[in-house]
């Protein structure tokens, strides 16, 4: 079952880097502009976060295996359409509405997996989830190049829908469906607020780069995004079977351990998206060698994972998570040193420890936050960890390209960097402050009750 939903996991998301590095041939090929098919990673990115607490929500009603499945099937189609985009807005409506479904597969993933492992299992079970969150857009990156040199940017596509659906497949014959939620209203006016706060929240973000921070469409944005926050709060304060069970955010585990996951997705991203411009400005490294270069940080990330998780389960979810923010805090001190000193072995240290404390942090703060709530939740409360985690992710890298600017100096680098590594505290406060869960007697979720 676990591996069955990690190769669902793994096609929906090795298309990312490479579609990323090939934007250039794409751009000559549709006749488009560069700038203009960002949208084609952005955009799937807003599709998520406006759907996935409501997907969560409906797995825990309806089934997670449905859900899955559905999502699923619904990413292989618009993959195949993808593939056959004619034009470069007919791409960005295709690969939008594939992050639809797609926001269905991550939370009903983990659920899955968290439905059918017990409470000291689960560590394990979702260091390997991390494992495959890592290794797919990594292998998209070393398989995907040669790819799209030989055969075009398309067979990305081609190749990805096969894969997707012998994932489908397998997941038909092997996940079992998990118990449902007592049957409820859908929470509407909870799901549509949240949604539109998400969307006009990274809707700003993502246009603070062509705009700047101080546009009044960027302000304007915000301002309509807190508006909908507000809002959303209200009602659920008033429903009586909320879309987000606010109670969640009151328990300790739960929200220290979103606190412990923002801040390590801030800096960690962050520090991905500014240090390819690094080792080309400043260390003079091609597209080709900055590429390779960068996939240093998710293959230790995917290779530490399994061993954090494994770690957690002798010591505590917390001191391994502190290790691992620590880690990554200090991974942003290594590349305010290299690019202080000229010294590009000291980038290649900083890749190494980001990828180790992204692989120590998430698998036990993600495992925190799970035995934190009831199995029931455990949907709506997996879509408000990864929703969180990607705000986080969209901030750091927002806002460390923003710091940067089109400069390539030296110490605007070091700025860049030094605030990555001030918000990677909050990541150290809120892995500090969770309790561990598994060093004490778990309440245990069987296999057979799954």
């Amino acid at each position: 079952m676990l591996w069955a939903v990690l190769g669902g996991l793994f096609a929906t998301s090795f298309s990312i880097t490479i579609l990323a590095v090939s934007l250039g041939d794409i751009a000559r090929d549709l006749g488009s502009s560069k700038s203009a098919l960002t949208w084609t990673i952005t955009g799937p990115f807003l599709a998520l976060a406006m759907c996935m607490p409501l997907f969560g929500k409906l797995g825990d009603l309806y089934g997670h295996r449905r859900l899955y499945l559905l999502g699923l099937s619904g990413f292989t189609i618009a993959t195949v359409l993808t593939a056959f985009a004619w034009s470069g807005p007919s791409l960005i409506a295709f690969r939008v509405l594939g992050g639809i479904p797609a926001a269905a597969v991550g939370p009903a993933s983990m659920a899955i997996i968290m439905r059918a492992f017990p409470g000291r299992d689960r560590v394990k079970a979702m260091s390997w989830w991390s494992f495959v969150g890592a290794a797919g857009p990594v292998t998209g990156l070393i398989a995907g190049g040669p790819l799209v040199d030989a055969l075009g940017w398309r067979w990305v596509f081609i190749v990805q829908a096969p894969l997707a659906l012998l994932g489908l497949a397998v997941a038909v014959m092997v996940v079992r469906e998990t118990p449902r939620a007592p049957a409820e209203p859908i929470d509407w006016a909870g799901a549509g607020s949240l949604a539109a706060a998400s969307f006009m929240l990274l809707l700003a973000l993502s246009l603070t780069g062509d705009l700047g921070w101080t546009n009044p469409v960027v302000i304007g944005l915000a301002v309509a995004a807190l508006v909908a926050l507000w809002s959303f709060v209200r009602v659920e304060l008033r429903a009586r079977h909320p879309l987000v069970p606010l109670d969640l955010f009151r328990r300790h585990n739960f929200r220290m351990s979103l606190i412990g996951q923002f801040g390590s997705n801030f800096a960690y991203m962050g520090g991905f998206i500014i240090t390819p411009v690094l080792v080309r400005e400043q260390f003079g490294f091609t597209v080709a060698a900055a590429s390779l270069a960068m996939a240093l940080r998710p293959i230790v990330n995917g290779v530490v994972s399994p061993i954090g998780g494994y770690f957690a389960l002798r010591v505590g979810e917390r001191r391994v998570s502190v290790i691992g923010a620590v880690v990554v805090m200090v991974s942003m001190g290594c590349f305010i040193a290299a690019a202080q000193l000229d010294a590009v072995g000291i980038v290649f240290v900083g890749l190494v420890l980001s990828g180790v404390g992204a692989g120590l942090t998430g698998p036990p703060l993600i495992t925190v936050a799970a035995n934190a709530v009831e199995p029931q939740r455990l949907g709506i409360a997996n879509a408000a960890q990864q929703t969180v985690s990607q705000i986080g992710a969209i901030f750091g890298i927002q806002a460390l390209s923003a710091i940067l600017g089109g400069s390539t100096s030296a110490s605007a680098f070091a700025l860049a960097y030094g605030v990555g590594a001030v918000v990677a505290v909050t990541s150290i406060y809120g892995s500090g402050r969770v309790h561990s869960t598994l060093r004490r007697p778990a309440l245990r979720v069987t296999s057979a009750a799954a």
